[in-house]
């Protein structure tokens, strides 16, 4: 039966598990976080030197992982296949946060910019205005000048 253009698609079934990426990447996040602790290479190493003394020390009807430790060398790539890929989500979040912060830190600063620019335009202004109104010193000097003025015709006029 051929698909018709004009009738609505039957909802696919999805076989695979759905999960929340977000959780997913807040939780390898924790995970790498841990694996970055001196906590976390303590567990490791008295893990490690606990199942080598196991398997040499233990009778040898209780050793499970016998001298070349094959097993231990096969669980600690397990978990370094699993580390590395988390370790890589979790620094791929924090660029991601990293280049929101600096697009706000960018946009941020051109907002400053602005606000400066403003600022330095309106103390231009507000110094020409002033430069334009007579001072307190200026007006005393020209009171002082008309008053010197003011004698000097004075005295001519008083020896008549």
């Amino acid at each position: 039966m051929s698909s018709r253009l004009d009738q609505p698609r039957d909802l696919r079934r999805n076989v695979l598990p759905h999960y929340d990426p977000e959780s997913f990447g807040r939780l390898s996040e924790r995970i790498a976080r841990f694996m970055g602790t001196a906590r976390f290479l303590v567990y490791m190493t008295v893990a490690i030197v606990a199942w080598i003394a196991w398997n040499a020390l233990a009778p040898s009807d209780w050793r499970f992982d016998p001298y070349p430790f094959i097993f231990l060398t096969l669980m600690l790539s397990l978990q370094a296949s699993y580390a590395a890929p988390l370790i890589l989500l979790a620094q791929n979040r924090q660029d991601d946060r990293d280049r929101v912060q600096y697009e706000q830190d960018r946009s941020r600063n051109e907002r400053n910019i602005a606000d400066t620019e403003y600022l330095t335009r309106e103390i231009a202004s507000l110094r020409m205005a002033v430069s334009e109104v007579a001072t307190r010193d200026f007006l005393r000097s020209e009171l002082e000048r008309m008053l010197k003025e003011l004698d000097a015709r004075d005295g001519q006029k008083d020896p008549a």
